[in-house]
């Protein structure tokens, strides 16, 4: 971009202060995306009767506007990012309370309401949005004594894990928790209240575990694949095989015309086989790169609003990527989790770039002031 650093124009002032670092490398993973979802999905679309290329059109018709929400987003002072977050939780809070009344149950789960040309999956925005939602809270309660942020944070907590393991979600429950955690832990948690939340987190597990049957049935397969049906992680296991050092070369795998789930939870499968050992090193790299990259600027701001949100959104965003990846390698069981701007799924997608937005826009050099 052609800007003059006395352009004061918000484009100009915008490319001046964003970090190009972490922009570079969510264009480089939108780009393995676009490739990704070109080589999975008409495969699987013609497996289940559909035309070849009916996946590949929604997730590209959805691109750009994911790419211009993340960029207006992105645009915003941290007090405008606030009352997004604000805005945006409760109505997707209010959305998720609709699935259980409209939603559309998949696979035993009723996390989806249909919208006019989108399955819409609330609870992918209730993520992002909670994240700054909580830092703002925790931040104005350690500002303001008085305010009972902490409090108010612990509450919405609660609403939003016992919304998310009515529907039910484990998997969105437990990285809203891990990163909820985290802010609680960066605001000055107590050593006996860090204590309590693993111990609480450990019985809550145990309680899926034995309430549960579907998170019972995903554990045991993971421990005992014999107890039940691992046909899934079975094939994305010969995909990592089959692939070897440097792949088959896009479009040229094979076990994706199997594969259920090729095209959205298990992408990366996909990409082991088509793209080789070395390109899932390199995708695995960029993720690490995005997170720390987010870490090493947040620990350069002295607001803690900013430091308490952008690091939930980052850990956020480096959890979702982590837990699919393995998955795929069958190193836990599985969550149902897509892999951040690689699998297919609009929700997603449109979360994904609301949240790296903000993340981008919590991140900005800024001069003169908080908001500026």
């Amino acid at each position: 971009m052609n800007f003059t650093r006395i352009d004061q124009s918000p484009v100009a002032r915008w490319w001046w202060t964003v970090d190009r670092w972490t922009l570079a490398a969510l264009a480089i993973l939108i780009a393995f995306g676009a490739l990704l979802t070109m080589a999975a999905s008409p495969a699987v679309a013609e497996r289940i009767g559909l035309d070849s290329m009916h996946f590949v059109r929604r997730q590209l018709a959805l691109l750009p506007v994911a790419v211009a929400l993340m960029f207006v987003v992105s645009l915003q002072s941290p007090r405008n990012i606030k009352r997004i977050a604000i805005v945006g939780f409760i109505i997707a809070t209010a959305l998720v309370v609709m699935t259980f009344f409209t939603g559309v149950e998949i696979k035993g789960a009723r996390r989806w309401i249909n919208v006019p040309g989108l399955s819409l999956q609330p609870s992918e925005f209730v993520k992002p949005c909670f994240a700054v939602l909580t830092g703002w809270l925790l931040a104005e309660g350690k500002l303001r004594p008085s305010f009972p942020g902490p409090l108010i944070a612990a509450g919405l907590f609660v609403v939003v894990v016992g919304l998310l393991i009515k529907q039910p979600d484990l998997g969105m429950a437990v990285v809203i928790s891990a990163v909820w955690f985290a802010q609680f832990f960066l605001v000055g948690l107590r050593l006996y209240w860090v204590a309590t939340g693993l111990a609480t987190g450990i019985v809550g597990l145990i309680g899926a575990y034995l309430l549960l049957p579907h998170v019972t049935s995903r554990i045991d397969r993971f421990l005992d694949p014999s107890t039940g049906d691992s046909y899934q992680v079975d094939r994305s296991m010969d995909a990592f095989m089959n692939g070897g050092m440097w792949g088959r070369g896009p479009g040229e795998g094979t076990v994706k015309a199997s594969l259920p789930d090729a095209h959205a939870d298990f992408v990366f499968a996909v990409a082991g086989e088509e793209l080789g050992l070395v390109v899932c090193l390199i995708i695995v790299t960029i993720f690490a790169f995005i997170v720390l990259r987010g870490f090493s600027r947040v620990f350069q701001e002295n607001n803690l609003f900013v430091v308490l949100s952008a690091t939930g959104l980052f850990v956020q965003f480096g959890l979702q990527a982590l837990i699919n990846m393995a998955s795929s390698l069958h190193l836990m069981p599985t969550k149902g989790m897509t892999l951040p701007f690689l699998s297919y799924g609009g929700s997603s997608l449109l979360a994904l770039g609301l949240g790296m937005g903000m993340a981008l826009a919590l991140t900005r050099r800024r001069y003169g002031g908080v908001d500026s």
